[in-house]
């Protein structure tokens, strides 16, 4: 069973991917935390991020990996240091790279060979995994996604204008959906949920049933 979720930036998937899969027992796999966890490198080694051939180089000589346990960069965990201001600001710009597209999804697959995995991105159910069981494309408004990112920052401690995120976030929708590799779009029979609105229980539960659905 492989469940895809796909969405923009701050639509819920990483959360909502993680209580699905702890209720139902599946293996989750943040696709997202992968190319936060290159963008971080990058960012370390004080590369220019617009420069492909740095980029390329820097995927064939790291290793990035997930496990029950976290998120692994060379055998080391990293957590919140992939959800910071500046690696949101730059990751469009380091999944858009084809090589590093291609090394991951290349990962993504090998980490999803079992019996029942979940994984959020924005690719998942139109290149990854196109023949997934199931296909949730969550969305949510520019303006209620920016509010979820400001209250995650102010948590972390990070301070940054609700007018700033909004800008960030349609910045990123915009590279996101008309990137050449692998854009940002609802697959044709993935199914649309709207998280405007809603809690986060509510959308858990809507999921839910739209898996009961399916074993029904």
């Amino acid at each position: 069973m492989i469940i895809a979720i796909d969405g923009p930036a701050g639509s819920g998937k990483s959360t909502i991917a993680k209580l699905v899969a702890s209720q139902k027992g599946l293996f989750y796999l943040d696709t997202g935390a992968m190319y936060r966890m290159m963008t971080l490198r990058t960012l370390e080694m004080c590369l220019d991020i617009h420069n492909n051939y740095d980029v390329e180089r820097l995927i064939k000589e790291n290793t990035i990996t997930i496990e029950e346990g976290g998120y692994l960069l060379n055998g080391c965990k990293v957590g919140l240091e992939i959800r910071t201001p500046e690696v949101d600001a730059n990751v469009s710009r380091v999944s858009a790279v084809k090589e590093v597209r291609e090394a991951m999804v290349k990962r993504q697959r090998e980490l999803s060979q079992r019996s029942s995995v979940i994984l959020d991105g924005r690719d998942i159910g139109t290149v990854v995994f196109p023949n997934a069981n199931i296909k949730i494309f969550l969305t949510a408004s520019v303006y209620e996604r920016a509010v979820r990112r400001f209250k995650e920052y102010l948590e972390k401690g990070v301070e940054l204008s609700l007018e700033k995120i909004e800008e960030e976030i349609s910045k990123r929708d915009f590279q996101d959906e008309n990137r050449e590799e692998s854009p940002l779009k609802k697959a044709d029979d993935a199914i649309l949920v709207n998280t405007t609105g809603k809690t986060i229980l509510e959308v858990v539960d809507n999921i839910l049933e739209i898996m009961e659905n399916h074993d029904g």
